[in-house]
């Protein structure tokens, strides 16, 4: 494990832990946002559900998500994380909060600096995973 990354390591990965968490939990208690503003009209229009219970549904998600990240399934939870942020500008953009979608871009990057981060301290994508493929050949090398 390389110790010098661990000034770049901890930040994001406790940023990319607690924030989705703490953002899902906010899903049911609404005390950061009044998240269902951010749902556009198109998306709710294609809904199987009504906007509260989807929130809710990705309350779960974002809880499942940060937990990944803080307990040890960092690549894991970070790279779900990036890809979860990219959704979700997508989403935005079509409500129209442009400069909301271009900071959960940004967030995106983050997320996935993470995960790379964390592969070159040697994480696993899963604690005991056999590494795949590239990972396995460098490793034979080194």
């Amino acid at each position: 494990m390389k110790s010098n990354l661990s000034e770049i390591y901890w930040p994001l990965r406790l940023a990319y832990g607690l924030v989705p968490l703490l953002a899902g939990l906010d899903k049911y208690l609404n005390i950061l946002a009044d998240w269902k503003r951010y749902v556009s009209p198109l998306a709710a229009s294609l809904l199987p559900l009504p906007v509260e219970t989807f929130l809710h549904v990705i309350g779960v998600v974002e809880v499942i998500v940060g937990l990944a990240v803080l307990l040890g399934l960092t690549r894991l939870g970070a790279l779900a994380a990036a890809a979860w942020l990219v959704a979700i500008a997508l989403e935005l953009v079509t409500a129209g909060y442009l400069d909301i979608a271009v900071r959960d871009l940004v967030m995106a990057v983050g997320a996935y600096t993470l995960v790379m981060v964390a592969a070159e301290r040697g994480e696993e994508w899963a604690p005991g995973a056999e590494p795949a493929g590239a990972e396995r050949l460098a490793r034979h090398k080194a």
